[in-house]
């Protein structure tokens, strides 16, 4: 995308420079004082001082360029040092040529100010970052109240387009989206499709929304030498998935795309992205005090919770309706991109554009009683960001994991894990969250791993909360561009929203593809709004997370039982051969032939999880071979395309064996089953994978002891842990007094 560079004359401020993807706007708003003086009654606020002066560049630019060519203006008049906006080694040329084009501005008559701009768009197009002779290059000067080249563009009234502005940023507020997807958005809300840009841009000079290049000199710690890299500004990936090539769109011959959220549509440094702001920065706070609710006893009364679940949703509401202030966050450190909560943008309003700006060096001082000294500033930050609510949580770096003993006051934080067994109704425990957060005028978001939970949940919140607009979102959602206050995702989508949520629920954290995935951390981050509540939701949390709760830094609540409240199945173990082995000799071993038949006997169906998926149809042809008709024997597995076909005939009970990898150890719920693993001590199968894969048996009313098979050549120390911790559960479970007589 090309765009248009220009600057303009304030008595009080001297030179500045702009980018606009609509320029005739910008010529009415800094040119016209009736026009501005009207689009800002309209829309609620006083427009900017009209403009004594405005040069504009008639080359359009690519916007990538056109922005670090106007911050090089900007920052070189206000006297910052031009490495804050640097991003690779060959742009330090450009950047210091664009400030040696840009002196300090205040002084320059007319023709210096339009030779200075005429420089900085060389430089600009320059491949080589040098400015080079400027002749060419057509600047164009209006003056004020006298109209300028845009003034018969046709616009509407200024009051109209002021309002098709404040349509388009509350339509957009909370969104992160690439030019085309915020167009597609506006069409849908019923939006002037052909008035989108200008539109945008007017709404960005009114300060209701941002707009900035998709990829950008973005808020991290400067690199040695003081530059600062380029970032994708969408996912917040770093040079490393950065690729540069020739671009057809803005003429450029080393474009950067970002790779990494590539299925997401194309992040381009030429592209543009538009930041709706979040409500309470121009319309007040939105969430409404806990005092207007009833009583948490009489809210949690309609959802029939158990005695288990109502103990720990009631200790989440608590947390939930706690005042942000009495929290105790700590500040978010900016040290790392993948400790960025909703990077802080700094609003250029003479443009529209924005900029996220370098954050400062994290202070190497720790406070007092928080940290150990023995912390390094790397091992402190990311430590510090896991604690301020960061839901990053599972992919703690290994140097924080090793200092977590070192921290010795504990304190509340805005982020609650609710660690639930499998089967417990964790679904059933969030709607009172969800309902707390909603009724008092709040945005809500259910995330989940994989777009198969996301369908299942959806009927279910849809009849608990009839009155909701719900939306649903995953890859090919027909509800991708709709507006709603409950909102349910996969964990990719997150992306697309920038401080839109009040309570956002991080569902499976510890499954695929969110388990140690930076960008869907980065992105579950910057979708929360500055005092939102984060809920992690999970069965198995991992090392750091329990450490974390156990030592009191992580507020939290356990589900150790079941609805039905009878204990988990314990797992008991059987010495086999390998998989491999069992495959070459062609025999199931005695032993796990005779268990099969007696969970087959009893009427329960079977799965059979192994650890690779090559070996998934040979065991398949092994078992019909030793189950005939009319046991129905199939496998499946994350790379067969009839995978939903098998697993719904499972559910149905036209097969009675499914043979899997751990692609079912989640999601898949059956009223009479028992579980085989094959190989338990496979890499494959760790304590979370274990006990995930366990959870399967027992989960029905009908049948709450069903059966567990860890079948391996040897025992190995998750099975070990898996074990223990299924029997801590049924230990807390017996001493609380949740399970059945």
């Amino acid at each position: 995308m090309r765009v248009t560079l220009y600057v303009y004359l304030q008595s009080d401020t001297g030179w500045k420079a702009g980018v606009s993807i609509a320029p005739e706007i910008d010529c009415l708003w800094r040119l016209d004082a009736g026009w501005a003086e009207e689009a800002g009654h309209e829309a609620g606020q006083r427009a900017d001082g009209a403009a004594d002066s405005m040069l504009i560049c008639e080359t359009l630019l690519p916007l990538g360029k056109a922005y670090a060519a106007m911050l090089s203006w900007n920052y070189a008049q206000a006297g910052v040092a031009a490495a804050k906006i640097g991003a690779r080694p060959w742009y330090r040329a450009r950047v210091s040529a664009q400030k040696a084009a840009a002196p300090a501005g205040a002084a320059l008559s007319r023709p210096q100010a339009a030779e200075a701009l005429r420089r900085l768009a060389r430089t600009a197009l320059s491949p080589d970052g040098h400015a080079g002779p400027s002749g060419g290059l057509i600047v164009t000067e209006a003056m004020p109240r006298h109209g300028s080249r845009f003034a018969a563009a046709a616009l509407p009234p200024a009051a109209a387009l002021a309002r098709e502005a404040c349509f388009a940023a509350a339509s957009l507020q909370g969104r992160a989206l690439l030019r085309s997807e915020a167009q597609a958005l506006l069409g849908a809300a019923g939006a002037a499709v052909g008035r989108c840009d200008a539109a945008l841009q007017l709404a960005a000079l009114l300060g209701r929304l941002r707009l900035g290049s998709a990829v950008a000199a973005g808020r991290a710690r400067r690199r040695k030498g003081g530059f600062a890299a380029l970032r994708c500004q969408r996912c917040g990936s770093g040079e490393a998935q950065l690729l540069r090539t020739a671009c057809a769109t803005c003429g450029s011959s080393s474009c950067a795309c970002c790779q990494a959220c590539l299925t997401m549509g194309r992040s381009r440094e030429c592209g543009l992205l538009v930041f709706g702001m979040p409500a309470q920065s121009w319309q007040g706070a939105s969430l409404a005090p806990p005092q207007v609710l009833p009583p948490a006893a009489d809210r949690l009364r309609r959802w029939g919770l158990s005695p288990a679940q109502a103990a720990a949703t009631t200790a989440a509401l608590a947390f939930l309706e706690q005042p942000a202030s009495s929290l105790h966050a700590a500040p978010p450190v900016n040290s790392a991109p993948s400790s960025m909560v909703g990077s802080h943008i700094l609003t250029n309003r003479s443009s529209g554009l924005s900029c996220h700006q370098a954050a400062p060096p994290v202070n190497s001082a720790s406070p007092p009683g928080r940290f150990a000294s023995s912390l390094g500033v790397t091992a402190r930050a990311r430590l510090r960001a896991l604690l301020s609510c960061i839901p990053k949580l599972p992919g703690l770096h290994a140097a924080a994991e090793s200092h977590t003993r070192s921290v010795i006051q504990p304190s509340p934080r805005p982020a609650f894990l609710l660690w639930a067994v499998t089967g417990a109704g964790k679904t059933e425990m969030v709607f009172p969250l969800l309902e707390s957060v909603l009724l008092r005028g709040g945005k809500a978001l259910l995330a989940t791993p994989r777009k198969d939970v996301v369908l299942e949940l959806e009927p279910r919140l849809r009849r608990a909360f009839p009155n909701i607009p719900i939306v649903t979102l995953y890859g090919g959602s027909p509800q991708r561009w709709e507006s709603g206050s409950l909102f349910l995702a996969t964990t990719h989508q997150l992306m697309r929203f920038r401080e839109a949520f009040n309570l956002i629920i991080l569902d499976e954290l510890d499954a695929f593809p969110f388990a140690n995935n930076e960008l869907l951390h980065t992105a579950a981050a910057r979708s929360c709004r500055p005092d939102a509540k984060v809920l992690l939701l999970t069965a198995t949390p991992s090392v750091q997370l329990q450490r974390l709760a156990r030592t009191g830094f992580l507020p939290h609540a356990k589900v150790p039982v079941r609805y039905h409240r009878q204990p988990l199945p314990v797992p008991r173990m059987l010495s086999v051969p390998t998989v491999s082995r069992i495959l070459a000799i062609g025999r199931l071993p005695r032993k796990l032939l005779q268990a099969m038949r007696q969970s087959l006997e009893r009427g329960a169906q079977v799965f059979v999880f192994i650890p690779a998926i090559r070996d998934v149809h040979s065991m398949v042809m092994l078992l019909r071979k030793n189950f005939p008709d009319p046991i129905e024997i199939e496998g499946t597995h994350s790379q067969d395309p009839a995978r939903g076909e098998k697993v719904q005939q499972f559910r149905d009970r036209t097969l009675r064996v499914l043979v899997t990898t751990t692609i079912l150890e989640r999601g898949v719920t059956i009223p009479r089953s028992d579980v085989f693993i094959l190989d338990a001590n496979s890499g494959v199968f760790n304590e979370a994978s274990l006990v995930q894969s366990a959870g399967r048996a027992g989960r029905s009313v009908e049948d709450p002891h069903g059966r567990v098979w860890f079948a391996a050549a040897e025992r190995s120390a998750s099975q070990k842990r898996a074990i223990r911790q299924i029997k801590l559960m049924n230990r807390a479970a017996r001493q609380g007094g949740y399970l059945n007589s």
